[in-house]
């Protein structure tokens, strides 16, 4: 039925006002007139935007929306960011952020409420470094250009504590960082060089730090040893990404207070499983056991699996010195030759590890699954358990494959239900990503001396699959039943995974298909069965590496949240971390919740779990970057020696400083620096993912196949140099016509591995004036 007609400017007044409300939301978000009108349609705006909506054909809605924001604009209440974009005009010229200086000096503040990042020439950081929350003054900006500013104050250091080399004159030293984005050195004063000689790699503590001085003032807290060396080397790299090397004394003492021995009353109060068949599979290394299986058939024919967790919430009580160490370390970390744990290790590998022949607390998921892997009944609740067996991986493998071993009979029936878990988990549009993974030979003193690849197989994903089930039902029972049962929210640590933008995709699906491969991007599920199908087909070819790696990055991160909006990659509605406490806090957080609230307790503060999860997210984040550094330079040491030969690889990399290439046989990487290409002038084509010379032709392209010689293995810089072994050989892309294609690029913040020192850090919104570059 047709509106009537009616006198649209009667709203003029309303539209204005409600839409001043929706920019004072986010005053440094922009909106374009779409959105706002997508605002009016939702809470808290709807209510009243209720009459206008009602009264309002569409068409007369667009326009007068239009017609009040460029209204807004001209009386100067919004200002115009971009074409048909606005945001609040700034009623104060500062912003606080954390500054990121990329290697050229220059850098970038980050606020999350700020829709771009601002970009501050290295003359105008003060005395910022690299990680700092600073005051910005914003420059004045014309419409279309970047936002631009200058440090005015330093409000809060991100580190005081920095890794580098001693340089030694005869009146004071330096210490030189070994990362590259901080342009300072440390003025150490000889009386504060507590044993540190020339050449040294140490620790320096910054004192202070007066505005007016170039440097600031320091002195030496720990000597790590020489560069090179193997311990040196892995301190540096977890005190660079803010990891203690050991436990604070009171720590260390509150743990060791921990009897090993379980107090009978605490065994008499639990579920008892130790009669019930259980057993552990590990790593063949590994000490710290987080997770159990048992496994029984009921008289209905059903089985009961029990899935037991090491129940570390019983030995860590919320704010004692173990509880708040464990939450600022907040995972295990596991570098190339070493662990260091969350925990110290008479809980981790004693205590709390469930060790075959011992009475073990657990916290337990359990369930009674039918033959086809139907989900009956579900109990959660704490446990003691008995294992029977530890099984590595090869162990159990072995069990699956031979059909011969310990425990034969449990091990069969638990692969028969995860191969049914699996199969509906992929139905559902679950992702796998079966990476290969790399790993290092290492002889005594920690030097590598080979490198193998390690497969994840049967026994890995029996594993995985009970993991994946625990988790999705922990979530479940408190995100959805309790919700239910109880009629309110109850906050809740979730495991989130976004899904991917549809032009990382689509780009992907263009890059895979030169390899042959297709890609259905119509829908969640097409998507995830072409990938799945995509990961069968390249397994075992030379291409597996770089689609593998590119498909990753295509997907979103995972994060911890109170924000459940479920788990793309493993097509769960409901997930969580419940599977293990030992190395990763989140869990220990989500043993208490859900203890908490099968207790009847209240909802608890969403702000303080949601300010937990993100100091959880940045700590993972933090330690995956210092275990690939310790990678990389195991990489280096292991090249060392091989200076001349020659090896085929793939061009993993493509940037306008040079080629990142993918050694086939042993994964190491390297750069063929553009210098070095000097048959021609080369250019970066972002579109195709390419260096295309100016005069030739020639083109080396992300994915092609070369033949590289090492040209340096640089341990101080921990960087890999190549050459081409025969510059007058043409890569598999060779064309002497430049390529037309429309193939968009995924720009470096989709696709965008750590590999060192950069000429410049492509941050989001418009940056004119700086460089081209594109990486994968």
């Amino acid at each position: 039925m047709k509106k009537n007609k009616l006198n649209t400017t009667d709203f003029s007044k309303d539209i204005k006002r409600i839409s001043i409300d929706v920019f004072k939301e986010h005053p440094y978000k922009s909106y374009n007139y779409k959105q706002i009108i997508k605002k009016f349609q939702q809470e808290p705006f709807f209510e009243e935007a209720a009459v206008f909506l009602a009264a309002l054909e569409e068409e007369q809605l667009r326009k007068l929306t239009i017609n009040c924001i460029e209204e807004l604009a001209i009386a100067g209440d919004l200002e115009e960011t971009d074409r048909g974009k606005y945001r609040l005009f700034p009623t104060e010229h500062f912003i606080n952020g954390k500054i990121d200086i990329v290697s050229n000096g220059n850098a970038y503040v980050i606020n999350e409420e700020f829709e771009e990042d601002i970009f501050i020439a290295k003359t105008h950081t003060l005395n910022a470094m690299n990680g700092d929350l600073v005051k910005v003054s914003l420059y004045a900006r014309k419409k279309g250009s970047r936002s631009e500013g200058e440090v005015v104050e330093v409000l809060e250091r991100s580190k005081t504590e920095f890794v580098g080399t001693i340089q030694i004159s005869d009146r004071f030293a330096f210490l030189t960082s070994d990362n590259p984005r901080n342009k300072v050195d440390i003025f150490i004063p000889l009386n504060k060089l507590n044993g540190a000689t020339q050449g040294a790699k140490a620790v320096a503590k910054i004192i202070e730090w007066n505005p007016e001085a170039k440097n600031p003032s320091g002195e030496i807290i720990k000597v790590l040893g020489f560069p090179g060396e193997n311990n040196a080397e892995m301190d540096a790299i977890l005190i660079e990404y803010g990891f203690p090397l050991s436990f604070p004394t009171d720590v260390e003492k509150e743990a060791e207070e921990i009897p090993y021995k379980i107090p009978k009353k605490e065994l008499l109060s639990r579920r008892d499983f130790k009669k019930i068949p259980t057993f552990t599979i590990d790593p063949v290394d590994a000490k710290d056991f987080d997770d159990a299986l048992s496994v029984q058939k009921l008289p209905n024919g059903n089985y009961e699996v029990g899935i037991h967790i090491a129940d570390v919430s019983f030995y860590v009580q919320p704010g004692t010195p173990l509880d708040i160490e464990g939450f600022n370390r907040a995972t295990s970390i596991y570098l190339v030759d070493r662990v260091i744990p969350m925990l110290p290790e008479k809980l981790s590998n004693m205590v709390c590890s469930l060790r075959p022949g011992e009475d073990k607390l657990c916290y337990s998921a359990v369930f009674e699954i039918a033959e086809d892997a139907e989900i009956i009944n579900e109990w959660f609740g704490r446990t003691v358990i008995h294992s029977q067996r530890r099984f590595s991986y090869e162990e159990a493998q072995l069990v699956i494959e031979t059909g011969e071993g310990d425990m034969l009979e449990e091990i069969q029936t638990l692969q028969k239900l995860a191969l049914l878990l699996r199969k509906k988990r992929f139905q559902n549009g679950a992702i796998t990503f079966d990476k290969v993974e790399v790993k290092f030979k290492l002889d005594e003193a920690g030097m590598p001396i080979g490198v193998y690849l390690k497969e994840s197989k049967d026994s890995n994903k029996l594993i995985e699959d009970f993991m994946l089930l625990a988790n999705r039902r922990v979530a479940e029972f408190v995100g959805k039943k309790l919700a239910q049962e109880k009629g309110k929210e109850y906050p809740f640590v979730y495991r989130v995974h976004d899904s991917p933008s549809s032009e990382k995709l689509a780009n992907f699906s263009v890059f895979a298909g030169r390899f042959g491969h297709t890609i259905n991007t119509k829908s969640d599920k097409d998507i995830a069965h072409s990938l799945n199908k995509l990961m069968k087909e390249i397994k075992g070819t030379k291409e597996q590496n770089v689609l593998e790696q590119l498909a990753i990055r295509t997907m979103a991160k995972a994060i911890y949240t109170t924000n459940n909006i479920g788990h793309y990659g493993l097509a769960f509605d409901y997930y969580t971390h419940f599977t293990s406490p030992i190395r990763r806090y989140p869990d220990v957080m989500v043993h208490r919740l859900l203890d908490h609230y099968l207790h009847n307790g209240k909802p608890v503060k969403a702000d303080e779990i949601q300010a937990q999860c993100k100091h959880s997210t940045d700590m993972e984040i933090r330690a995956s970057e210092a275990e690939r550094a310790s990678i990389k330079f195991k990489q280096v040491q292991y090249m060392i020696g091989h200076e001349g030969e020659v090896f085929d690889g793939l061009i993993s990399g493509v940037t306008e400083w040079g080629l990142y290439v993918e050694l086939i046989d042993n994964k190491c990487e390297g750069l063929i620096r553009v210098r070095d290409l000097d048959d021609d002038f080369y250019e970066l084509d972002e579109k195709n993912y390419c260096l295309i010379g100016r005069k030739n032709h020639r083109k080396f392209q992300l994915g092609d196949t070369v033949k590289v010689q090492l040209k340096t293995a640089d341990l101080a810089r921990k960087q890999i140099d190549f050459i081409l072994d025969d510059p007058n050989r043409l890569p598999d892309s060779f064309s002497r016509e430049p390529s037309n294609s429309n193939f968009k690029h995924f720009g470096e913040s989709s696709f965008k591995p750590n590999h060192g020192s950069k000429p410049e850090k492509k941050h989001k919104g418009k940056s004119k004036g700086k460089p081209k570059k594109s990486r994968w």
